[in-house]
C-alpha cells in the first residue's frame, strides 16, 4: 500500500460554514491486489469527514497493517464512522483492483448485468441576484443541463422565492429546479419557503433545516416539494434517517460515507424503502469523482447527480475521461475506474 499526499487549487474560493476552501487536500492510495494496482483517493472536506490530519494517520496505521495482513484487516483497520476520507481512499483503490482483476468496469462489478454509458448530471447555481441566477440558469440549460440546483438560504424567503419564480419564468417548465438551503430555515421558514415554492414545481429542497432535526424534516413531506437530507447524514447512520421517516430523497456522498461500496449499499437501500439516491461528490480529484460515477452507474433509473464537479478545480490528478454532454456524463467502459494509475501524478 503507498500513500502519496497531494493538493489541488480550486478555480475560485468555496464558502462554507466553516470557512472559505481555496484548495483540496489529500491523498492518492495504491495498493496491489490480484494481480492489478488498484488507485484510490482520500480528500477529506472539513465538516464532513476527518481532517487531513486524522486521515494521514488512518492511513499510516492502515498501511502498517496492510504490510502484515490482508485486505480484510486494512478495512477493519478503518472506521468508516471516524476517518472515512481515508477508508475511501482505500476502499476505492481495492475495488478498483477487483473491478480490472475480473474485467470489468468498476459499476459492473457491483452489478455485472448493468449496461450503463450515461448518468444524468445536474448543474449547480450559486447565490445571486434573481437576474443573476436566471443568466447562469439559462446558461447551464444552453450548455445542455435540464436540471439544476440552486444555491438558497443566504437571503430572505421571499427573496430566494423571487430568484426561483425569475429563474422558473425565464427557462420555463421542462427545466427541473432542485433547491438547497444547507439547513438554514427554521421550520416556520421552511413551511413557508416549501408552500410557495410548490406552485413552481421545484423538486426537492436539499437540507431545508438544520441537520438534527429529523422530525422537522419529517412534517415537511408530502406537501408538494420533495425533502432531500444531505449533512443529516454525516452524523448519523443512514438507516436511523430511514427509520424517521424524513426523507424522499437521500444525497449520498461516498467519501463521507466511508467509500464506493457502503454508497452503493446505502443506495439500494434506500430504494429499497422508497427513498431516491442521488450521488454526489464533496468537490473531489478525479479519482474519487470516478469512483462516484460508477457507483451511480450501478443504480437503475438514477436522476440526476451531483457529478459535474471537475470544472471547480483548476487543476486535477490526472486527465479526466468523462465528458458531459446534453447534461449527461459518460461513464469509462474500460476496466476499473478508468484510469491507468501510473498517470494519476499527486503533482500533477
Amino acid at each position: 500500500m503507498r500513500v502519496d499526499p497531494f493538493s489541488v487549487p480550486l478555480s475560485s474560493p468555496l464558502s462554507t460554514a466553516r470557512g472559505t476552501i481555496s484548495e483540496r487536500s489529500g491523498f492518492v492510495v495504491r495498493y496491489d491486489h490480484r494481480g492489478e494496482t488498484g488507485v484510490g483517493e482520500a480528500t477529506p472536506l472539513p465538516g464532513w469527514t476527518e481532517s487531513v490530519d486524522a486521515c494521514r494517520r488512518g492511513l499510516t496505521d492502515a498501511a502498517a497493517v496492510a504490510e502484515d495482513a490482508g485486505h480484510t484487516d486494512v478495512l477493519l483497520s478503518l472506521d468508516a464512522a471516524s476517518v472515512p476520507a481515508a477508508r475511501h481512499g482505500f476502499a476505492t483503490a481495492l475495488l478498483d483492483a477487483d473491478a480490472k482483476a475480473d474485467g470489468v468496469p468498476l459499476y459492473q462489478w457491483f452489478d455485472s448485468e448493468r449496461q450503463c454509458d450515461r448518468v444524468p448530471v445536474n448543474a449547480t447555481v450559486g447565490d445571486g441576484s434573481p437576474s443573476e441566477t436566471a443568466d447562469a440558469v439559462e446558461q447551464a440549460v444552453k450548455a445542455g443541463y435540464d436540471c439544476c440546483k440552486l444555491k438558497v438560504g443566504k437571503r430572505t424567503v421571499d427573496k430566494d422565492i423571487e430568484r426561483i419564480r425569475t429563474v422558473r419564468e425565464r427557462v420555463g417548465d421542462d427545466v427541473t429546479l432542485r433547491a438547497d438551503a444547507n439547513g438554514a430555515w427554521s421550520r416556520d421558514q421552511a413551511e413557508d419557503a416549501f408552500d410557495r415554492l410548490a406552485p413552481l414545481d421545484v423538486a426537492y429542497v436539499e437540507q431545508p433545516l438544520p441537520a438534527d432535526d429529523l422530525a422537522g424534516h419529517a412534517a415537511l413531506r408530502g406537501n408538494g416539494v420533495g425533502v432531500a437530507l444531505d449533512e443529516s447524514l454525516v452524523d448519523r447512520r443512514v438507516d436511523s434517517v430511514l427509520d424517521a421517516d424524513a426523507a424522499d430523497v437521500l444525497i449520498l456522498k461516498p467519501m463521507v460515507l466511508g467509500g464506493p461500496g457502503n454508497a452503493h449499499t446505502l443506495a439500494l437501500r434506500a430504494r429499497e424503502q422508497g427513498v431516491e439516491p442521488v450521488i454526489t461528490t464533496t468537490i473531489d480529484a478525479v479519482v474519487a469523482r470516478l469512483a462516484a460515477l460508477h457507483v451511480a452507474a450501478a443504480i437503475p433509473d438514477i436522476g440526476a447527480c451531483g457529478l459535474a464537479t471537475g470544472d471547480r478545480l483548476a487543476a486535477d490528478l490526472a486527465t479526466d475521461p468523462t465528458t458531459i454532454t446534453d447534461g449527461a456524463m459518460s461513464v469509462p467502459q474500460t476496466t476499473g475506474l478508468g484510469l491507468d494509475p501510473a498517470e494519476v501524478q499527486p503533482d500533477a
